[in-house]
């Protein structure tokens, strides 16, 4: 049995330490190499042997149903070891949690291959968010729905079997259908996005001329305003992989400064330890026993300050390095840029307005 929600005996899990064992083993000593290149998929399928694909999906489908508390830290170390195999792999739970979630007559044939990771999913509905603008229309026709439009992010193109694509229709409905992650009629990739992080991700962005889903394969039907509210529970709480980048840093930070006898970098160290300590802690309060419609100001600038951290810890690191952080083999420019990456994923206009006042005072 999983520890129960908000435990702090998540370390005991198996699911941890699979999830740690796989970061120390397969992640780290790979993240430089995968960085420079794309994320492989033995990566994802060595996540689905462990049983990490099916942590949001329920037991009784072969899921482990993670409390929380539990996700949270494996998502952390993950990220923390390889952010890019990590963030491929982050997309997979969403559509997971979709179909578990729903009466569409796929979920019995699709729901225990994305479990077990023989199928990896990807998402494609960022653009939601920019509601009343529609990058992606929907409308009903004969059958099921037809989706036109651009999907400017996509991630794990090429790496992914299914993608989980949401479209908005003109009367503000929300529909999600399940497509195959791979070019055909009415669906087309760009090349990867080349980007400062994150590249090895193969992000792309997509495009759909008239794309029919079947009702077969419809998961969700939802009016806007109650989706953009749930989304909304998410974007303002800080990603477990802000943690996870985040002691990385101090961790190689401890390590280089000890090493060189650097006494004021372990100093930086310890005390950037200790804001992650605490900053830990009032994420386990704010996630675990704070009811997710509440307090959302507070969770923005929360996020803010954590995202800061960040900041702090993987420039602590760059400097402690010296020239040799600069380096592409050193793992100093590698969580600098994943900070990066991680300032503006997931960002919508009031965590970006509430992280640029830190910069006003």
């Amino acid at each position: 049995m999983e520890p129960a929600e908000g435990s702090e005996d998540w370390r005991a899990s198996p699911l941890w330490r699979a999830a740690e064992r796989l970061a120390r083993d397969l992640l780290a000593p790979h993240a430089a190499e995968v960085d420079a290149s794309t994320v492989p998929r033995t990566h994802l399928d060595a996540f689905g042997k462990a049983g990490l694909l099916g942590i949001a999906a329920p037991g009784e489908d072969g899921g482990s149903d993670a409390p929380p508390a539990l996700a949270r830290r494996i998502q952390q170390v993950l990220a923390g070891a390889d952010c890019a195999t990590w963030f491929v792999s982050a997309q997979h739970h969403g559509t997971v949690r979709m179909v578990a979630d729903s009466n569409a007559e796929c979920r019995r044939e699709l729901l225990p291959r994305l479990v077990t990771g023989e199928q990896i999913a990807g998402t494609a509905f960022a653009h939601l968010r920019r509601w009343p603008d529609r990058p992606v229309e929907t409308e009903r026709v004969s059958g099921g729905w037809r989706f036109t439009g651009d999907a400017p992010w996509f991630t794990g193109w090429g790496l992914n079997d299914v993608c989980a694509l949401g479209g908005a229709t003109t009367d503000g409905e929300v529909v999600f259908g399940i497509i195959d992650a791979r070019p055909q009629p009415g669906l087309m990739a760009s090349d990867p996005i080349r980007m400062a992080a994150m590249t090895a991700t193969r992000t792309v962005r997509l495009r759909f001329d008239q794309l029919v889903v079947p009702d077969s394969l419809i998961v969700s039907r939802t009016p806007i305003e109650p989706w953009l509210r749930s989304d909304r529970r998410q974007t303002v709480n800080p990603n477990p992989a802000v943690f996870g980048v985040t002691e990385a840093a101090i961790r190689h930070l401890a390590t280089r400064s000890e090493d060189a006898d650097l006494a004021v970098g372990v100093a930086a160290a310890r005390r950037l330890g200790e804001r992650l300590a605490a900053a830990q802690a009032e994420a386990d309060r704010l996630l675990d026993h704070v009811p997710p419609d509440e307090a959302h100001d507070e969770r923005l600038a929360f996020r803010a300050e954590v995202q800061r951290l960040m900041v702090d810890a993987t420039t602590a690191l760059v400097v402690a390095g010296a020239g040799r952080s600069l380096t592409l083999t050193d793992p100093a420019q590698r969580l600098a840029r994943e900070a990066a990456f991680l300032l503006v994923q997931a960002q919508t206009r009031p965590a970006r307005e509430v992280l640029l006042r830190q910069w006003v005072s």
